[in-house]
């Protein structure tokens, strides 16, 4: 009964503070619990043909108290790792110059000093109906928040450019090879055929609000708030764009491809395998299809590949062991890592599916070659005090695009019979 108490108090503590090694030592306690648990239970299928219904009903609970454990971990670890925009009077004179009339701007709606700055750089790219630039610092620490938010982004591709689209030429068959002798002819090689990839940027907006008190406030950053207040808004749709966008205002998600079964795979789709099981893994060597899916990447892209999946997959996979009797689910070594399944890293997206008949649940690949993240260089401010009155509002947007670059980068596990 005591056993049964404990276990409870460990499924249903939450940590209210700020300690981060506290919150980690909760986490890896859970995680031996669970390992002792489903321990009990494969036992019992061992010896009686079926795990008892209490047993499974504790190790659900113990699962479901991980992932919450592993949630709170990333939240403070997060919380810690947050770049902080300062005041540094010994920034180039221009960067103090143009954050000193964005702070007007956005306070009191004084436009002059960006306008003087415009002149002088003879730029006309922005303007009072598209707004003004943010500075380069407030730019920087939305583009490192949303890095450490956003899952795909972290393990993308990422270019930055200055136009609304980026092309980027590509070889559909190489030029021909071939070994000859110090002395024999070189015959001429065939040419490549060469196709081309376009990554149109797309407006993504968040329109934080604030009032006058706030605006008045000497002592409250202004780059920061902003800051603040974009970075999840745009993590968010992002996220959710780099996986299942469909390249309409946003950009093409990888999972919105074609999809082919990896044995005629062809460029321009995503190769895909079954586990030859409607809506499950394989009932007998479940850890068979991730090993089948980590082989069908080529040697090449290995060596940088990156699981991607929710944590409702990870809960069913942390119940796999190896041949050796081995849990193939790690957790972090610390704070804020990543946990491993079969020694690579999973970046966790909460917008791949659950798993389900057909579904495509798990990714594997390189998506630093796989998936190409294109940011057009600039985020604007637009302030508005009239629509929600008496609340400002401040219309911001960044232009982002995104898609496969390399079709045969990532491949994706289906769970379905073909």
């Amino acid at each position: 009964m005591s056993n049964r108490k404990s276990s409870n108090q460990l499924e249903t503590k939450h940590l209210g503070g700020g300690d981060i090694a506290r919150a980690f030592e909760d986490f890896m306690r859970a995680f031996e619990a669970f390992k002792e648990t489903n321990d009990e239970r494969l036992a019992q299928i061992e010896r009686r043909m079926a795990s008892d219904v209490v047993t499974n009903e504790k190790l659900e609970r113990i699962n479901e108290a991980i992932s919450e454990h592993k949630r709170i971990v990333d939240e403070l670890a997060l919380k810690s790792a947050r770049p902080r925009l300062g005041r540094d009077r010994a920034a180039s004179p221009s960067a103090y110059e143009h954050r000193a009339a964005f702070e007007s701007y956005v306070r009191k709606g004084d436009a002059s000093g960006l306008l003087k700055l415009e002149a002088k750089a003879l730029s006309a790219g922005s303007n009072p109906d598209g707004g003004y630039l943010v500075p380069d610092e407030t730019e920087r620490v939305i583009a490192r928040s949303l890095k450490d938010i956003s899952p795909i982004r972290a393990i993308a591709g990422i270019r930055q450019v200055s136009a609304n689209v980026y092309k980027k030429p590509f070889a559909i068959t190489g030029p021909g090879t071939g070994w000859v002798g110090e002395t024999d002819a070189r015959p001429q090689t065939s040419t490549p055929t060469l196709s081309e990839l376009s990554f149109p940027t797309m407006e993504l907006y968040a329109m934080p609000a604030a009032t006058a008190t706030l605006l008045e406030d000497a002592a409250v950053n202004i780059d920061q708030w902003i800051a603040e207040e974009v970075r999840i808004a745009f993590a968010e749709q992002e996220g959710t764009a780099f996986v299942n966008g469909d390249g309409v205002n946003k950009p093409q998600g990888f999972l919105n491809y074609p999809k082919v079964d990896n044995t005629t795979w062809s460029w321009g789709n995503i190769g895909y395998l079954p586990t030859g099981t409607a809506g499950a893994f394989d009932a007998t060597n479940p850890s068979d299809d991730l090993v089948d899916l980590i082989y069908s990447l080529k040697a090449g892209y290995r060596a940088n590949a990156h699981w991607v999946m929710n944590r409702s997959v990870q809960a069913e996979i942390r119940k796999f062991k190896d041949a050796n009797g081995n849990y193939i689910w790690q957790p972090p070594a610390v704070p804020g890592g990543q946990p491993s399944l079969m020694n690579f890293p999973i970046a966790e997206s909460e917008d791949m599916p659950d798993i389900a008949a057909d579904s495509y649940s798990i990714a594997f690949g390189d998506f630093s070659r796989g998936y190409l993240i294109v940011d057009r260089l600039g985020i604007r401010v637009l302030r508005d005090p009239y629509s929600a009155k008496p609340y400002v509002l401040f219309y911001t947007t960044k232009r982002v695009g995104g898609g496969v670059q390399d079709f045969d980068a990532i491949k994706l596990l289906k769970f379905g019979l073909s």
